[in-house]
């Protein structure tokens, strides 16, 4: 069971590394083509970011094969024998921090290597070291305490309960959906500072769009995003009468009152599509899957293992190969989201004139510095939008398409 299982993450960080590498060389190949969307400088700065940040993805994916050998070589058995006298309940809780925070610490370094270098270099970071720690700090005592709770009661559901992995199923689904409805109110504003909308013309647009799409909210807000980065970015958070729109101040800065009411009408179509709902459904049904499987484990693989059958090895063990387990599932995922963008924007270009969206879109191409062509399999697996050329395409900006023969960067994603 034990090479089974490492079979199946070899082959995991086998096909990640794969993309990473596909996605490279298609990017520096598109990179010396003519531009789209973009400026010479800000095409060639924006490929040059994407290869940098595959870079840094492929060493990561390798160190955490590295990590998951460590844990089902030895980690595992030194976790169980240092709380093998702990009530399971309690083992469960302490367990999970300890290999949290051990996974945290090998993972760290790439967050500051992405932060305060690659960022850094493309001027998208403005994020402090101080500002960093603080964020890290607040992270990681909410990840502890939710996980220890978590744990313990999954722990005790376990030891109480005969179907334990379905209740454990509709706890963890139930906090999901509770954290959704906890983020913008309460999570939120612990790492940034939400302000009411000062612009009075601005709000009256957008209360009028919000009005005609029948969607209610507790305001609308402006986020001071630009003390971390400097990408543009809206959304609504929240679920049912928590719901808020949410500005990013650089977003502001950037963009037009037209372009970003048709951004919001964007953001409106997933509301009126019911996509939150959707999607939190589906990760429902993925997580549904997942514990089925976790409940079903055979005792001999932990006996291959050398630990116990406990509360706390099999939480740990799902935490341990959840990520290979979403990552089967991400195709289907990335296509419902990318169909989702699409009938989003449609929604929008009806409530807005569509030259407004296309207008933001390439802002925010440019401004973000977001290289606007990926190699089909980093699309296939990864990507929850679809390739903003493809989205002008769909409403009906001919710009692009019409340097198609002239442009070898466009042919085979503007034929018709």
């Amino acid at each position: 069971m034990i090479q089974a299982l490492s079979i199946l993450y070899f082959l995991y960080v086998l096909v990640k590394v794969y993309i990473s590498v596909m996605q490279i060389g298609y990017v520096a190949r598109a990179k010396d083509m003519p531009p789209v969307l973009m400026k010479p400088s800000t095409w060639m700065k924006s490929a040059r970011y994407l290869i940098s940040t595959e870079r840094v993805k492929i060493v990561e994916t390798l160190v955490d094969y590295a990590l998951f050998v460590f844990w089902l070589a030895w980690g595992l058995h030194w976790l169980d024998t240092v709380t093998w006298s702990m009530d399971p309940v309690w083992q469960a809780a302490v367990a999970v921090d300890i290999f949290l925070v051990v996974n945290y610490v090998v993972e760290l370094p790439f967050t500051i290597y992405q932060t305060f270098v690659i960022d850094e270099r493309f001027k998208f970071n403005q994020m402090t070291p101080d500002l960093f720690i603080k964020d890290q700090l607040k992270k990681g005592a909410l990840t502890l305490a939710v996980a220890s709770l978590l744990s313990a009661a999954v722990a005790w559901i376990i030891v109480n309960v005969p179907m334990w992995w379905f209740v454990s199923f509709l706890l963890i689904f139930a906090v999901i959906v509770l954290l959704n409805l906890l983020y913008p109110t309460f999570i939120a504003p612990m790492f940034n500072r939400f302000t009411p909308l000062k612009d009075e013309k601005l709000k009256a647009k957008i209360d009028d769009l919000l009005q005609k799409s029948g969607f209610q909210s507790e305001g609308v807000y402006v986020v001071d995003a630009s003390k971390r980065d400097s990408r543009l970015n809206a959304y609504f958070a929240g679920l049912g009468r928590a719901k808020r729109v949410v500005l990013f101040d650089t977003l502001i800065e950037k963009l037009t009152p037209d372009e970003i009411l048709a951004v919001l009408g964007h953001e409106l179509g997933h509301f009126k599509h019911r996509d939150i709902y959707k999607m939190i459904a589906m990760m429902g049904g993925v997580l549904f899957v997942g514990f089925y499987i976790f409940g079903n484990l055979p005792t001999s693989l932990f006996m291959e293992l050398g630990v116990r059958q406990s509360p706390a090895m099999i939480i740990i063990l799902f935490l341990l190969l959840v990520p290979v387990f979403i990552f089967i599932f991400m195709p289907v995922i990335s296509f419902v989201s990318r169909s989702n963008e699409y009938a989003a924007d449609r929604y929008a270009a009806s409530q807005r004139p569509a030259a407004d969206l296309i207008s933001a879109l390439k802002k925010l191409v440019d401004e973000n510095k977001s290289f606007p062509k990926s190699h089909k399999l980093s699309i296939f697996f990864y990507h929850s939008h679809p390739p903003v050329i493809e989205r002008l395409r769909a409403l009906g900006d001919k710009s692009v398409c019409d340097k198609e023969g002239k442009d070898e960067a466009l042919k085979g994603e503007c034929s018709l």
